[in-house]
């Protein structure tokens, strides 16, 4: 039989299958989290850094895997607040921010104005094709054509506009 580099590799994976292997695991934590580390936990999460936040939060994670019977008042506290308190994205807003929406919503519309009207000014006359003899010039050839049969213009007891928009001339 020939023993190629792919052949030794299957082999031994299927020996290190055969043999369990013990994962360690750390135990939950069961002692209580101090109070002063608890204490006002509220007004001191914003600033803690990255880290002492995860640290924290594991060690409550972790006695909270364990009879919550057995958890402390401030211990409940803590991860209730951690994991609903108004923080990161469940943070309120800050006191002005409708006004800055209003304000930038207000200068959005006045800008599109503006380039709405500079384009309109600069403009050039309105295409032949949008005047009222034209377009009734288009339903006539529509009907000759007998477009759209069924439900459109050249359908019996049409009573549409058919391809006349502009109003009427004075």
């Amino acid at each position: 039989m020939m023993r190629t580099p792919a052949t030794s590799l299957l082999r031994g994976a299927l020996r290190a299958s055969r043999t369990t292997t013990m994962i360690p695991r750390a135990a939950a934590s069961t002692h209580a989290i101090s109070k002063p580390t608890l204490a006002n936990i509220e007004k001191r999460w914003e600033g803690m850094p990255q880290t002492e936040q995860a640290e924290l939060w594991m060690a409550l994670r972790d006695r909270m895997k364990e009879n919550w019977a057995e958890l402390t008042l401030h211990e409940k506290k803590a991860a209730y607040w951690i994991a609903f308190g108004p923080h990161g994205p469940r943070a309120m807003p800050p006191p002005d921010e409708g006004r800055k929406v209003a304000l930038y919503t207000a200068i959005g519309v006045f800008a599109s104005f503006v380039i709405f009207a500079t384009m309109r000014s600069f403009a050039g006359p309105a295409p032949s094709t949008m005047n009222r003899e034209w377009q009734e010039a288009s339903n006539e050839y529509l009907k000759n054509q007998r477009s759209d049969p069924l439900t459109g213009i050249s359908s019996e007891g049409y009573n549409g506009k058919g391809m006349i928009q502009s109003p009427p001339k004075h």
